[in-house]
């Protein structure tokens, strides 16, 4: 059934419309008309199914049926504090986070990081991460639409990690394995992952002294954005979300 995210829901959550973008999906492409199933999202995790009842390019009307939690949220919110690789790469990563259950994405300047822009530069990019994460979200059947954040400093990064029960320092020096530390009910998960060419020595030192543990994804260098999709696909399976 096509399903589609909107927040303009009546008070009582018995109506619905999707306007914009997705009305001309909706009535143009998939040519859905008035008698149709289609199901919305709150963007709250939950799903509202519900029966057309008038549809034109510009605005779509739904009458709800029922609503229930979406079934594409995972039981573990995870966060990828994602070192800022350089090209395209933060494309693929934010796509594929988002379709593997990832809350938000945290973009980090480190010392290694190629790729420095602007605050111009920065916003335009930000903003085609978003929508790339919007459209994955949508895909996917997502309960929400995982937020790209502002560029972080590795130390803002580290003190927002410690907030999380389950926070990792992916380190290619380190010799902990990342497998035995899976085993806990965590409810929450930060994953720090570098960019091409990972951490220096003293970010690791700074890691360390901030209390979050290096960790490590094998005996192979993975790339930048291989790094991040390897973990969170290890931590969604160990949690029961794979």
């Amino acid at each position: 059934m096509p399903r589609f995210f909107t927040e303009e829901f009546s008070a009582d959550k018995t109506y619905a419309v999707v306007s914009g973008e997705d009305a001309a999906h909706i009535s143009r492409v998939l040519r859905m008309k008035e008698g149709d199933s289609i199901t919305l999202c709150d963007r709250n995790a939950t799903d509202y199914m519900g029966i057309i009842r008038s549809a034109d390019s510009g605005r779509v009307e739904v009458e709800i049926t029922e609503s229930r939690p979406s079934a594409g949220e995972p039981s573990i919110q995870a966060v990828l504090f994602q070192a800022l690789p350089k090209g395209d790469k933060m494309d693929l990563i934010v796509q594929k986070a988002v379709e593997l259950g990832i809350f938000r994405v945290e973009p980090v300047l480190t010392g290694r990081c190629v790729s420095r822009p602007d605050p111009k530069s920065w916003a335009r990019k930000r903003e085609r991460l978003q929508k790339i994460a919007w459209e994955a979200a949508k895909q996917c059947g997502r309960g929400i639409i995982p937020q790209v954040g502002e560029l972080l400093t590795l130390e803002e990064a580290l003190s927002r990690m410690a907030g999380y029960d389950l926070p990792l320092f992916f380190y290619e020096q380190s010799r902990r394995p990342f497998a035995p530390l899976l085993g806990g009910q965590w409810r929450s998960a930060a994953l720090l992952v570098g960019s091409e060419g990972g951490f220096d020595p003293e970010e690791a030192e700074q890691a360390k002294r901030a209390g979050i543990p290096d960790v490590s994804l094998g005996s192979r260098i993975l790339r930048c954005e291989t790094a991040p999709i390897a973990a969170l696909s290890a931590l969604m399976f160990q949690s029961g979300n794979l």
